[in-house]
């Protein structure tokens, strides 16, 4: 007798009653003690599926609440973006900055990627001032720890929350490294390819250049956090382990939309 299937959402809940098979005291070939069939209630539920990243459980999405100062520098970096790579979106707040960089990661080559966000940082960011800084500032334990601190408090909005942490510099201990718990835009793009290249190696450039000092980002794909190492020289892109990384085989934004190979190289 063939049995019917029966459909489930997730979240649902059924109860079957099902009719055993004999009971016997042994297994294989035993004899049965009784030949009268048992009935059972069976209670089935589908769950939503669980989705892993290098072994790591999925969680919820992070929610947050940007504030209107938030939202008005999402939209400042957003539309720089969109301004120089000629795309554009009708979405809204953070989901507008993920549509345009998937729209870039779908479209250029990853050294185009990182050529078009050092373009829109050196147009969103005040070039004078930056000026300034690099040379009333060079490198030095005051402007490593400047800047640390500086992330943390002002670009919240676009990584998460974060804190400072310290690290040994030339044998003097210094409070210079951001550390991301769950990075905002990984999260939200679920791309390796698009973190290493609109995010980590034009960051890491566009900071030496502009204030002449350099930096190292360490993200971590197991559980998305971030480290962000103010003055230490990043390896050569050949020997960095973290652009050997294969994306996320599931969950990627710019593969499940575009189908784009979006590797991190």
């Amino acid at each position: 007798m063939n049995t019917p299937l029966i459909p489930l959402h997730v979240g649902q809940t059924i109860s079957l009653q099902t009719k055993r098979l004999p009971h016997c005291s042994k297994l294989g070939n035993a004899t049965c003690i009784s030949n009268r069939g048992h009935y059972s209630t069976v209670v089935a539920s589908m769950l939503p599926p669980k989705e892993t990243f290098g072994g790591v459980t999925c969680k919820e999405k992070t929610v947050y609440k940007d504030s209107w100062v938030d939202h008005l520098a999402i939209r400042y970096l957003s539309r720089s973006l969109q301004h120089t790579t000629g795309f554009s979106n009708e979405k809204q707040g953070y989901e507008s900055l993920t549509e345009v960089a998937t729209m870039v990661s779908r479209t250029f080559s990853a050294a185009m990627q990182q050529e078009l966000v050092i373009k829109s940082l050196e147009k969103a960011s005040p070039k004078l001032l930056l000026k300034m800084i690099k040379g009333l500032f060079p490198a030095s334990k005051f402007m490593r720890e400047l800047s640390a601190l500086f992330t943390v408090l002002f670009f919240a909005w676009l990584v998460g929350p974060s804190e400072v942490r310290e690290s040994e510099i030339e044998g003097r201990t210094e409070k210079n490294v951001v550390y991301i718990p769950k990075c905002r835009f990984l999260e939200s793009t679920q791309c390796v390819g698009m973190c290493t290249n609109l995010c980590k190696i034009p960051c890491q450039k566009f900071i030496h250049d502009s204030l002449g000092m350099p930096v190292y980002m360490l993200p971590n794909f197991e559980d998305m956090s971030c480290e962000i190492i103010f003055g230490e020289k990043p390896p050569r892109e050949e020997e960095d382990p973290m652009l050997n990384q294969p994306c996320y085989a599931t969950r990627c934004l710019a593969k499940q939309w575009h189908g784009v190979d979006c590797s991190s190289r």
